[in-house]
């Protein structure tokens, strides 16, 4: 079982890194479905998992400066509480039926959100570069709180209770809302935006987990030890082939287990 941890580890590494696609929409059925994890231990390893993964990205982006901190702080200031009030609700279940029921459900929406937002990310993006190149690539600096800071924290107070419930979302929703937000914000700096956010999201949701007495040490040892290796083969072969076939083959496969979990 332990080689089998490491398989699945480097097989979602050279997937997330090949087709940028977020680990958790992968990692987490591929533990449930196909290892017999149960539901609320796959959902919090993961979230350590990507914690741990996603550090480095963000601070690579931060670096070159390429996160914009007050969109990060807004999300977070919904994002956070939304968490926190999912993590209360799991510790305040009566039983761990209840608990997986509604992981379960959580996990299937957040799984046919992603699946949707695949299928859409090519035209979200040249939407994005379209509406880019009639403007400048800076965001101009806002001040008091306006109607687009309360859409970041409600929005995040959402996106909050969907990861902490099902691990999935960080990754794809996050960069589909930021797009949709900031269309004069350059790519580079939506995705290091939203790993910076992603990051301290998916560490506060794995922290709860682990008082929980949810989080598996020793699996998440075994991902890693797949998964870092491969993401770096996955990025070494996104520079010779093209992942737009591989895509949609993905997104259509993370609809059919969605619509398999939210049926249970």
């Amino acid at each position: 079982m332990e080689i089998g941890y490491v398989i699945a580890g480097a097989i979602v590494g050279v997937l997330v890194g090949f087709t940028g696609i977020g680990g958790g929409a992968l990692m987490t059925p591929m533990l449930i479905l196909g290892f017999g994890v149960p539901v609320v231990t796959a959902v919090s390893t993961d979230l350590a998992y990507a914690a741990i993964t996603k550090l480095a990205g963000s601070v690579a982006y931060a670096r070159q400066r390429l996160v914009a901190w007050r969109v990060v702080i807004l999300l977070l200031c919904g994002s956070v509480p939304g968490s926190l009030f999912a993590l209360h609700y799991l510790s305040a279940a009566e039983d761990l039926e209840s608990q997986v029921a509604l992981v379960n459900l959580i996990l299937g929406i957040s799984l046919v959100l992603t699946s949707v937002v695949l299928c859409l990310r090519g035209k979200i993006q040249r939407w994005q570069a379209a509406r880019q190149a009639d403007t400048d690539n800076t965001v101009q600096p806002v001040t008091g709180v306006g109607l687009k800071d309360l859409i970041l924290i409600a929005s995040g107070f959402v996106l909050g209770g969907l990861v902490t419930l099902s691990s999935i979302g960080a990754g794809a929703l996050g960069t589909a809302l930021l797009i949709l937000l900031f269309p004069r914000m350059s790519m580079r700096k939506i995705v290091g935006t939203d790993l910076a956010h992603a990051v301290v999201l998916t560490a506060v949701a794995g922290s709860g987990h682990y008082s929980l007495g949810n989080l598996d040490f020793v699996l998440l040892g075994y991902l890693l030890l797949g998964s870092l290796p491969g993401v770096v083969l996955g990025s070494q072969l996104a520079k010779y082939l093209s992942s737009a076939v591989l895509q949609p083959v993905i997104a259509v496969l993370l609809f059919g287990i969605g619509v398999r979990f939210m049926l249970v």
